[in-house]
């Protein structure tokens, strides 16, 4: 735990972003040692943490600050619940609800649920993104922001009624 991780995270993703605008994208060659590390003791893996840049870099969204806020909730779901200890289990993309697959006429919402709770967990597959643009385009919908709707499946759990509750809740669609 640092003082100052927000920082550190808020520098090599400039640092990463300006080179992706450089034309280089070849993220494996981004990180140094220290990096990783620091990446490793927040919960992220390198391509975690490449596909907010890339897509900050083509979409103009998420932002830093988004990116910044969904590490944050990892990061503490990490420490709090965790216990510091990393799951071994990444979980299959074949798995994952369709992405026309709802729960009482909420399209997305099971797929985003089963992400936001693999993403808490830090096991996510690479090539799969929390916050990518379907679910930009779902927590926009019902002006949820993506950190907040962590925040909301970590408070509730295995209760899957209790998060679309809180879609409910707060949705303006």
């Amino acid at each position: 735990m640092s003082y100052a991780w927000d920082s550190e995270f808020n520098a090599l993703f400039e640092r990463c972003l300006a080179r992706y605008r450089s034309g280089d994208t070849d993220f494996e060659t981004y990180y140094s040692e220290d990096d990783l590390a620091f990446l490793d003791s927040i919960g992220y893996r390198k391509r975690e943490f490449f596909d907010f840049v890339e897509d900050l870099a083509e979409m103009g969204e998420p932002s830093l600050t988004t990116a910044v806020m969904i590490a944050s909730v990892r990061r503490d779901y990490l420490a709090e619940i965790m216990g510091g200890k990393k799951s071994t289990h990444i979980l299959d993309p074949s798995t994952l609800p369709a992405k026309t697959s709802e729960t009482e006429g909420i399209v997305w919402f099971p797929r985003i649920l089963a992400k936001a709770r693999a993403k808490l967990r830090g096991e996510l597959d690479p090539n799969t993104m929390y916050c990518c643009g379907g679910d930009r385009a779902f927590l926009k919908r019902h002006d949820i922001a993506p950190a907040d709707f962590l925040r909301a499946v970590w408070a509730a759990g295995d209760d899957d009624q209790a998060v679309l509750d809180y879609v409910r809740r707060n949705s303006k669609a």
